[in-house]
């Protein structure tokens, strides 16, 4: 009976859950075993019908799961017990099984296997992200919200700038994953300890066969087992992905909260259900679990920093926590994207509350554009800024309009007119390159 989340089928998306199926793991271990019968044919070392029937017989159609864990629970090693089942699938040929190699050449090319296929996975879906991200940009360029900093209000800026952003932070992480792709994804064929000294004289030759045959690059020098500053590599990629969905999924939690209402994922109002108590709830649910599963994959980073470290040529320490990190990281992450995919197609959007919003602080968030207007009349810039300091609070404190505090203060009504006041306490005024830059993000041209 399945026990985790991932394996009752609560999260991870069909595509990432077929890759680390242990039907899938297991052909891939029997496919480097192909290659390797192939490449020692091609340079000589076994005749071709033997590899061909080692080619032929390496399929879970003939090599049965059940019967490799029977042997592996006998002799408690589960690549012999791999190699064991394929031997006896080939009859004679299953003499030259594993000629020179040793478990991790089977093992770390399987994962190189695996994971390529989850980082194309990941690697579709962050695109797909971006794309989203980059039509909301569009859509949303000119909508004014509030600009928040340390949770208060700061300055206007646009709904599409707030999504321009996101979208060059996942062009970043699409970048960081492609520059990592070539050091994370290799195999190796170097036998015991890394030497190729069973191998033969053809070592190298068959190393480089074996993975062309694959499809991936060979590590440029390993020993027993491919280092692991390479899988760390990729599982803080993850995290760093992980945090990023979080920091949207949270922004859209904070903007959905009655006080502010300006952003809400999608709600079923036929169907779905807010609480098992209070009728009227209308909780941000799937955020929340992006924000949660989240702090799963970056809790990952730490045991695929740890497994860097290793006892001379090898030890297994690696082995029994990569069981784990692989198939969560690829799975996890890939599911947090996808769910930020839904949210964000789905996404709604409060126009009117925003400029409600906007009017809460009855004009004071317009303070540097007056600061700055003084300035534009002469005014020193300091001698600005203590004179709008006090106004605002001033206007916070009588609960005055900021427009009538200004019009009432001396020196104010001196420098500036009462349109210039109304200018300046416009935000369309004072949007900076908000729009454009939006514009210039929703514009970029994306592979």
């Amino acid at each position: 009976m399945p026990i985790l989340p991932i394996d009752t089928g609560r999260y991870g998306t069909p595509e990432m859950l077929e890759v680390f199926q242990e039907e899938n793991r297991i052909q891939k271990l029997l496919d480097v075993e192909a290659a390797l019968a192939w490449a020692h044919c091609e340079v000589g070392n076994i005749p071709r019908k033997d590899a061909e029937k080692i080619a032929r017989m390496a399929s879970l159609r003939y090599v049965k799961i059940a019967r490799v864990r029977a042997i592996e629970n006998e002799i408690k090693h589960d690549v012999a017990a791999l190699v064991r089942t394929l031997s006896e699938a080939c009859g004679g040929s299953g003499a030259y099984v594993h000629l020179g190699a040793t478990s991790y050449d089977i093992v770390d090319t399987a994962n190189a296997l695996q994971l390529k296929e989850a980082v194309e996975i990941i690697e579709k879906r962050l695109a797909c992200l971006r794309r989203i991200l980059q039509d909301k940009t569009g859509k949303y360029k000119s909508t004014i919200m509030m600009g928040r900093t340390h949770g208060q209000h700061a300055l206007p800026i646009t709904l599409g700038f707030k999504f321009a952003v996101w979208t060059c932070e996942v062009s970043r992480q699409l970048q960081r994953l492609h520059e990592c792709k070539d050091r994370v994804l290799v195999g190796k064929m170097s036998g015991a300890v890394g030497t190729q000294a069973g191998l033969g004289e053809h070592a190298v030759q068959i190393q480089e066969l074996v993975m062309k045959r694959l499809g991936i690059q060979a590590a440029e020098i390993s020993t027993q087992i491919v280092q692991r500053d390479r899988y760390a590599e990729l599982i803080c990629f993850l995290a760093m992905v992980a945090a990023s969905m979080e920091n949207y999924a949270t922004e859209i939690r904070e903007l959905q909260r009655p006080e502010i209402g300006e952003l809400f994922e999608a709600f079923e109002s036929e169907k779905q259900v807010g609480s098992s108590t209070m009728p009227h709830k209308r909780n941000p649910e799937t955020c929340e679990r992006v924000c949660g599963i989240a702090r799963i994959v970056r809790s990952l980073v730490a045991p695929s920093l740890e497994n860097i470290v290793t006892w001379h040529e090898r030890d297994l320490t690696q082995s029994s926590a990569e069981r784990f990190i692989f198939p969560e990281a690829c799975i996890l992450t890939d599911y947090l994207v996808e769910l930020m995919i839904d949210i964000l197609l789905n996404l709604q959007v409060d126009e009117k509350q925003m400029l409600k919003n906007i009017s809460l602080t009855q004009g004071r968030i317009m303070s540097e554009c007056v600061m700055m207007t003084l300035t534009h009349k002469g005014v020193n810039r300091q001698e600005a800024h203590e004179l709008l300091r006090k106004l605002t609070l001033k206007s916070e404190n009588e609960k005055k309009p900021f427009k009538q505090v200004l019009i009432e203060d001396e020196f104010v009504r001196k420098k500036l007119t009462e349109k210039e006041i109304d200018e300046a306490l416009d935000p369309k005024n004072y949007l900076g390159t908000a729009v454009k830059q939006a514009e210039q993000f929703a514009q970029t041209s994306t592979p």
